[in-house]
């Protein structure tokens, strides 16, 4: 590890930590069970060391661009969400000089399991054919039934889509958004034109229509889960700071314009996504840094 490196690592993963463990012996951050803030800082380290900058900025490395605070900011993000970014989770984003941490849309099914004790998190996409019905009880959709046949599986036929969420009670919420629905949060992203109606050409919303389909309604209504919550814990505020985050649409507009080697996943069972009000401006999506003190590290 070079000069440069080491002292990077020293003013950003080792005060991160230290930090999140004044957090724990406070009692203001709870990680699950099974989530290791170490190895989570160990696995982002690593990955953080690979990530470059955009073609037009001559994919430098992302440690030798962005500021000290906003690598911390993004660490800090990361692990008080108990996330981690080996089980994709969650991605590093290089704006300007500022890094930033995005969850994904398993980082985003993680928290809502993790704060609502929620036993699963299932979405299916309504093609052209499908049978749907439902009743609605007090405004929640209740008793929903999809029957579907082979044939009519279609990315060009699609209807909308449907998420469940099942409550540690056997209790039951399910969001349904139409296709117009989840276009509309789509077009909010940078991909989507001012003139355009559908998705462009060759894009991942367009070739991986079902996956974005069924990422974006999960998204919405994980986030209404997470928005009703009352727990005022130091977790909820940077779950907050992250919903207005353009996620994988923003991720795929960065992608296309080389901004970084990250690659988004697809390969899913269903990555945030957009949701109804993803910020359509790169800046807006940025997390704020912490201020600075004169030694030149975060000052929390």
């Amino acid at each position: 590890m070079s000069n440069q490196l080491a002292m990077v690592k020293k003013d950003t993963v080792d005060v991160v930590a230290a930090k999140v463990k004044e957090f724990q012996e406070n009692k203001e951050v709870h990680f699950p069970a099974n989530y290791s803030p170490e190895n989570a800082m160990k696995s982002a380290w690593l990955l953080l060391q690979t990530i470059k900058t955009g073609k037009k900025d001559g994919y430098k490395p992302a440690l030798e661009v962005c500021t000290k605070d906003s690598i911390a900011n993004s660490l800090l993000d990361m692990v008080v969400q108990g996330l981690n970014p080996a089980k994709k989770q969650g991605y590093f984003i290089v704006y300007g000089n500022q890094l930033t941490f995005q969850r994904s849309y398993f980082g985003t099914m993680a928290v809502t399991k993790r704060v609502t004790g929620a036993k699963s998190i299932e979405a299916a996409v309504i093609y052209e054919g499908d049978q749907v019905d439902y009743e609605m009880v007090n405004g929640k959709i209740t008793n929903l039934v999809h029957k579907q046949q082979f044939g009519n599986i279609n990315k060009d036929k699609i209807l909308g889509a449907y998420c469940t969420i099942i409550m540690g009670d056997d209790s039951s919420y399910t969001e349904l958004m139409t296709i117009d629905e989840l276009r509309k949060a789509w077009s909010k992203a940078q991909f989507w034109g001012d003139e355009q109606t559908v998705e462009k050409k060759g894009s991942t919303h367009e070739e991986f229509r079902q996956e974005m389909a069924k990422k974006t309604v999960i998204n919405r209504a994980c986030k209404k889960f997470l928005n009703s919550s009352d727990d005022g814990s130091l977790v909820f505020d940077h779950i907050n700071r992250e919903d207005d985050v353009s996620a994988e649409a923003e991720l795929q507009e960065e992608l296309n314009q080389n901004a970084n080697t990250e690659i988004i996943d697809i390969d899913v069972e269903i990555s945030e996504e957009p949701n109804e009000e993803i910020q359509t401006s790169m800046e807006e999506a940025q997390h704020e840094p912490v201020q600075q003190t004169e030694s030149g590290g975060p000052d929390w």
